[in-house]
């Protein structure tokens, strides 16, 4: 029996009305999990306080999570296989609630972070498994409306978590950022355990060794990303410990992949099946330039621009509005277009609105923020839908387990590179651009004599010297986030091209056995 026969037989026996509740409860608990992966960022400086932890260590309340996620979310496909994707998913979004209750009932910075790491390895099964349901329980002709819907999750709660951890925090306290996932929590539990149905569980071998050694490399990758900048990288003995873990850790996993002779941790049909891995390529971008324009926007429009935490998110929230609608869009498009005619598309816009970005100056309006994201938002809406279509399309419907494991984790590997890329570039640039600054201010340069520039910035005060050295920091810094603006843009056009590794057609896929709901 194909994929599209099996697809067809699994969405058949599940009602419109089931199929709706139970997309309501797995984009709940998608939304959930995302959302916490950027809320707890504005609410770090409230936390230290609370905590009695210094600026280098709240850092922790968002390493541990992100490590947690990165090291647990191979180990979806191997769990819901041998447990069932309902019994994981009800077991995920209990102890991930139960867990957001611990964090923000913490008085200290070790219960924290345990928490966060114990929020981190719930979660990391929830995004995964949604995509692997969503597919499951929609036959072929509605996968791509199926995917719009989940894309609309997994792309606007990061953009919408900052804004909301900054209207919780001002309004509330940083607690809420974590207790606000409680409701949603019981809610996605309950409509979880009444409407989806278990599926077949066919137990494998673990491959221990697969799995050790991958973990350890995803895990001291994370922390080499997260770290890097604080420890000043390689200067660092820590960075160093942590590089070449990842290294020889990943090694030693493709090593014992490519020549096991049992069945490896990961499954090499993933490998053969040129969409797939073409999918997860393009995701890997995706991830980067979207959480990395996250990244950069909110502290250079609060640090530079004096917006407040409610304006910064009401002026980037268009990004968001932006992917809704292209999502719905493309949801309709996928099947009269080609994927590669609409992914090229996304990916047109999106690197059009990093363009734009790249002429940022510290002077724009608000207009000229909101349409930016905006026209952003549209292409990563536009570039989701087809691609996670055209990525699965020709996968094996036993495979997407394993498949939708992976290919969120080349997501979230995409972003830390990209986050930990701009942060380390805007670091350096804003210093270079400085020192060049600096030069021109002098006793023989006409336009920096005193009585030419405003007196607040007279250096021949100790007050006016200080003032003038903050004024061209700040200009050395937008000129910083230029240059990583303009990084982002080049980056989305070069990949562009890669778009031919992507079939134009939809293959068959072979057979494959049956599961039962």
């Amino acid at each position: 029996m194909s994929v599209m026969s099996v697809d067809n037989v699994l969405s058949s026996t599940i009602n419109p009305k089931t199929r709706a509740f139970v997309t309501v409860s797995v984009m709940l608990a998608t939304i959930m999990q995302v959302l916490d992966s950027t809320i707890a960022n504005v609410a770090l400086p409230h936390m230290e306080g609370s905590l009695s932890a210094t600026q280098d260590q709240i850092t922790w309340v968002l390493t541990s999570y992100i490590v947690a996620a990165a090291i647990g979310t191979p180990l979806t496909g191997w769990l819901a296989g041998s447990f069932g994707r309902k019994r994981l998913f009800l077991l995920s979004i209990a102890g991930f609630t139960v867990a957001s209750i611990v964090c923000g009932a913490s008085t200290s910075l070790a219960e924290m972070v345990a928490a966060r790491l114990l929020q981190g390895i719930f979660g990391a099964s929830l995004v995964p498994l949604s995509q692997a349901v969503m597919l499951d329980i929609n036959p072929p002709e509605k996968h791509g409306q199926a995917m719009a819907v989940w894309g609309m999750g997994v792309t606007i709660g990061p953009i919408l978590g900052p804004t909301l951890g900054g209207w919780l925090t001002d309004s509330y306290n940083w607690r809420w950022v974590f207790y606000v996932n409680v409701p949603i929590g019981i809610v996605a539990f309950i409509g979880i355990l009444a409407f989806m149905a278990e599926t077949k569980v066919s137990p494998r071998k673990l491959d221990l060794f697969g799995f050790s050694t991958l973990s350890i490399a995803i895990g001291a990758l994370q922390l080499f990303l997260d770290r890097g900048e604080v420890q000043d990288w390689f200067g660092s003995t820590e960075i160093w410990i942590e590089s070449l873990s990842a290294l020889i850790a990943f090694s030693l996993f493709l090593a014992h992949t490519l020549t096991v002779q049992t069945t490896s941790f990961l499954n090499r049909e993933l490998a053969r099946d040129r969409n797939f891995v073409a999918g997860c390529g393009f995701y890997f971008v995706m991830g980067a330039v979207l959480y990395a324009t996250r990244a950069l926007l909110p502290p250079m429009l609060q640090d530079l621009m004096q917006y407040s935490v409610v304006k910064t998110g009401l002026v980037t929230a268009p990004s968001g509005a932006g992917s809704m609608i292209a999502m719905m869009l493309a949801g309709r498009l996928v099947g009269p277009l080609k994927p590669r005619t609409l992914i090229a598309s996304g990916f047109a816009m999106a690197a059009f609105s990093l363009w734009q970005m790249s002429h940022y100056n510290l002077y724009m309006s608000e207009s000229t923020v909101i349409w930016s994201n905006f026209l952003q938002g549209l292409g990563l809406g536009m570039i989701s839908v087809p691609l996670t279509t055209a990525a699965f399309s020709t996968l094996d419907q036993h495979l997407r387990g394993d498949g939708t494991s992976i290919y969120s984790l080349s997501r979230n590997i995409g972003s830390s590179i990209g986050i930990s890329f701009v942060q380390t570039e805007l670091t350096r640039n804003t210093q270079i651009a400085h020192s060049s600054l600096v030069e021109h201010i002098n006793i023989f340069n006409p336009l920096a004599q005193p009585d030419v520039l405003p007196p607040i910035w007279d250096f021949r005060s100790p007050s006016g010297l200080a003032a003038l050295n903050a004024e061209v920091t700040r200009q050395a810094s937008m000129i910083a986030y230029i240059d990583d603006f303009r990084l982002l843009f080049i980056l989305t056009l070069a990949v562009m091209p890669l778009l031919m590794l992507l079939k134009a057609t939809q293959a068959q896929p072979k057979a494959s056995p049956t599961p039962e709901h």
